[in-house]
C-alpha cells in the first residue's frame, strides 16, 4: 500500500525588515511583514481542504508567536529549517522521511488550490516521479517528490527565473518520469501586487497581523 504524501510548507517568520524583503519599497518593512503572516494563514486554510498531513518548516525558527498560533489553529507540526540555503534546507527536510512522498510549497502563492496538492499527491501515489508547479517567473511554487535526489536543490540557481528550467534538466538527467500543474503566480516582487486585488480577505488579514 502507498503512503500518503506530506505537505511541507516553508515559510519565513514575519518579521518586519526579514520577511517579503522585495515587496518592502511597495509596502513598507511592517506591511511587508503582514502581507508574509497573511499569506502563510491563507495557504495553510488551503491544504486544510486536502486532510493531508503538514509540517510547517520555519526559518529561522520556530519561535515566532504566528507560527505558534497557526500551529494551533491548523494542527500542523513546526520543524526548523536546516542548512545554509533554500536548496540544503528543502533538500534536508525532503529526506527526513524518505518513506513517504512529499509536496514541498512556499506561502507565495495565493492562487495556489486544493486540488492542485491532491493532483500532485495522486500523481505521487500513481507512478509519478516527481511533480512541478510552474511559477510565472521562472521559478515554482510546487514541488513533489516520491523520492528524493541531491541534485534536485544543489546548485540551483535560487531566486532566478532559471530555478524551473535548471530543475527540469537535473529530472531529465535522473531519467524520473514528472507531471507539470497550472502555472501560477508567485508574490515576490511589486509588479506581482495587483493579482491580490483576486482575494480580497487578504486585506482583511493583513490588518489583522499589522
Amino acid at each position: 500500500m502507498n503512503k500518503p504524501c506530506r505537505i511541507l510548507l516553508f515559510a519565513k517568520a514575519p518579521i518586519p525588515g526579514k520577511a517579503k524583503t522585495r515587496l518592502i519599497p511597495a509596502l513598507g518593512a511592517r506591511g511587508a511583514g503582514a502581507l508574509q503572516a497573511a499569506l502563510l494563514r491563507h495557504t495553510l486554510t488551503t491544504v486544510a481542504q486536502t486532510r493531508l498531513e503538514c509540517e510547517l518548516w520555519c526559518h529561522p525558527d520556530s519561535a515566532h508567536p504566528v507560527f505558534s498560533a497557526l500551529a494551533r489553529e491548523f494542527g500542523v507540526s513546526l520543524h526548523v529549517q536546516t542548512g545554509n540555503d533554500l536548496g540544503r534546507r528543502m533538500g534536508y527536510a525532503a529526506g527526513a522521511d524518505r518513506h513517504r512522498p512529499a509536496i514541498l510549497i512556499g506561502a507565495d502563492c495565493p492562487s495556489l488550490t486544493a486540488w492542485d496538492l491532491r493532483e500532485a499527491a495522486l500523481a505521487l501515489e500513481a507512478d509519478q516521479d516527481a511533480v512541478l508547479g510552474p511559477a510565472l517567473d521562472g521559478g515554482y511554487y510546487l514541488l513533489g517528490l516520491r523520492r528524493t535526489h541531491p541534485s534536485l536543490f544543489e546548485g540551483i540557481s535560487w531566486g532566478e527565473h532559471r530555478v524551473l528550467a535548471e530543475t527540469r534538466a537535473r529530472l531529465r538527467i535522473l531519467g524520473w518520469r514528472w507531471r507539470e500543474l497550472s502555472a501560477r503566480r508567485d508574490i515576490d516582487r511589486p509588479d506581482d501586487l495587483p493579482s491580490l486585488a483576486a482575494y480580497p480577505h487578504l486585506e482583511t488579514l493583513i490588518r489583522a497581523f499589522t
